[in-house]
């Protein structure tokens, strides 16, 4: 395509981007499916704590409960693993077996960085032993860094289990993870866990087009956000003919599949209630389109990510559960409509993720 033709693609404001990406999320209107193929058509759920996936699907799946995600991980049909960003996100058996191989340039890279504190360890045979501790009982990180202390005793302790890490995919067995029984984090790798081997990994088009489905429309620079991976204009060059373009505020090429959801701007956007690190916030290099440039780095506090109050599809304020409380802080003063709203909504999540709990709920307003 023309330069020219890709400036007279048509402009897809702040608000329609938001919208088409919340309805892409879920979050629009709650869906009625099972949470296993919400995981699979999300592309996984960020899950560094354990409760952030329970309250992701919480905020998309009609008539969801904790167990709906619990079950699936006790029978080893979802589980969680490192993968994109290099952070840990709840997937499907068959994501873990396909997107783990699919990320592992990016493991690479990040190994590169302890390349000093690796220094005389043979990786190969590393990721030999390790898969051999591992995969004979699950361990802990402690556990796995001791053992193999005791094959490179002068190597750095911290480097060595980086390795480990990104050699092989260690998923987190169960029970972490479950909703309500969660205990440390033990180790072992996704084919032993899975009872299958790891499988080729998908053809990068495919992802794209599927990374389209759950965040789209989106640029290049979007989608290497996402995936923690890059010189992906290739791949997008590649599958131009089966895509539509549209520029956004800021003139950025961005693309999308034909038959996608893209809302009206002006389509009501519920409250919704979203835990720390919500793939919704972290998965576009321009975060415009669901957070408000002057409440840019207000979900975070140094490398603490906080719980996330969505209203009007837009970013607005901070959550948490305080004792017997649900704490709602807004960045700027609710109307009364809004604040019924998002008390209800509050009300319903509450009732969704703690129905044996009796919680008040109080209003507050995050200051500077």
């Amino acid at each position: 395509m023309t330069t020219k033709a890709r400036t007279t693609a048509p402009v897809l404001g702040t608000r329609a981007l938001g919208r088409a990406t919340l309805a892409r999320q879920l979050l629009l209107r709650r869906a009625t499916m099972p949470a296993e193929a919400a995981v699979a058509r999300l592309v996984g759920l960020q899950a560094q704590n354990v409760k952030p996936p329970y309250y992701a699907l919480a905020a998309r799946l009609e008539g969801f409960t904790p167990d709906d995600l619990s079950a699936p991980m006790a029978d080893r049909r979802v589980a969680r693993l490192v993968t994109m960003r290099s952070t840990i996100h709840t997937h499907t058996a068959e994501d873990c077996l396909t997107l783990r191989p699919l990320v592992q340039a990016a493991r690479d890279r990040e190994l590169g960085n302890f390349r000093k504190g690796l220094a005389g360890v043979d990786l190969d045979r590393l990721a030999v032993l390790a898969r051999e501790l591992v995969e004979d009982t699950p361990r802990t990180m402690g556990e796995l860094r001791e053992a193999l202390l005791a094959a490179w005793p002068d190597t750095d302790p911290r480097a060595l289990t980086v390795a480990a890490r990104c050699r092989l995919p260690l998923v987190q067995v169960t029970p972490r993870g479950l909703w309500g029984r969660s205990g440390q984090v033990t180790l072992t790798t996704a084919e032993h866990w899975l009872g299958r081997p790891a499988r080729p990994a998908p053809a990068m088009d495919d992802t794209v087009l599927r990374y389209l489905a759950a965040f789209g429309p989106a640029s290049v620079m979007d989608m290497q956000t996402w995936a923690g991976l890059t010189r992906l204009r290739d791949v997008f060059e590649r599958l131009r003919p089966r895509l539509v373009t549209f520029r956004g505020p800021d003139g950025a090429e961005l693309f999308d599949l034909p038959g996608a959801p893209r809302p009206d701007p002006d389509t009501p956007a519920p409250p919704r209630y979203l835990p720390e690190f919500d793939n919704l916030l972290l998965s576009h290099a321009d975060r415009t389109r669901v957070v408000p440039p002057e409440h840019k780095g207000r979900t975070w506090t140094k490398n603490m990510a906080h719980r996330v109050l969505l209203v009007d599809g837009f970013v607005a304020g901070l959550w948490k559960l305080d004792d017997d409380t649900l704490v709602v802080e807004a960045f700027d003063d609710l109307t009364r409509a809004a604040r019924d709203e998002v008390a209800a909504e509050g009300e319903r999540m509450l009732a969704t993720m703690h129905p044996e709990a009796a919680y008040g709920i109080r209003f507050g307003t995050v200051r500077g």
